[in-house]
């Protein structure tokens, strides 16, 4: 992947994502980000968990702002706007932690052995509809390659196998994925 990112600028993409989220919950206004080196303009997800459970995931596959400007964005929108969950609550943010995951370019496949599970994510885009897993997530579950696509075949509200499909685009990308709970071990 192209995109580097030091601990200190994961430390403040992370300080980017709790500033805009604790603002909104406690109504003032978040304090302009001044990000130096994370200006690149590529796509992101913003993951909140809470005690170890998702509490949210929002994210672009690609973006003409700043990194740091769709951090902000989609730490909003995860916690906010996702809606499988409630919004955020004043009493629970203290217990959210936050995840980041930036991504590489999409990249078209041919075959399903062309997935390197633990090192892609799958984007899939089939009969009208779109389902997007990040890297992090087949590890996170322990599923091998074809499970893997077949879940993103249910994410994207496709029958499992889908994916086999002559018409069915598949795309794998990278991401650089950091959080809070690591950067505090660092």
């Amino acid at each position: 992947m192209d995109v580097e990112l030091s601990t200190e600028d994961r430390r403040a993409l992370c300080a980017v994502a709790r500033e805009a989220i604790e603002a909104r919950l406690f109504h003032r206004t978040a304090a302009p980000a001044r990000v130096k080196g994370v200006t690149m303009r590529v796509g992101a997800f913003v993951t909140l968990r809470e005690n170890g459970q998702l509490r949210g995931c929002i994210g672009r596959m690609r973006s003409e702002t700043p990194l740091y400007e769709t951090i902000s964005e989609m730490a909003l929108a995860a916690a906010f706007e996702d809606p499988r969950f409630d919004p955020v609550s004043r009493v629970e943010i203290e217990d959210i932690d936050i995840e980041i995951t930036v991504l590489g370019p999409l990249r078209k496949i041919a075959k399903a052995e062309d997935l390197a599970v633990g090192r892609h994510g799958l984007y899939i885009f089939a009969k009208g509809r779109t389902g997007v897993l990040l890297p992090q997530v087949a590890t996170e579950y322990g599923w091998n390659g074809f499970e893997f696509l077949d879940q993103v075949c249910f994410k994207a509200g496709l029958p499992p196998g889908t994916w086999k499909e002559r018409e069915t685009e598949l795309f794998v990308f990278e991401g650089i994925v950091f959080g809070e709970k690591e950067l505090r071990q660092v």
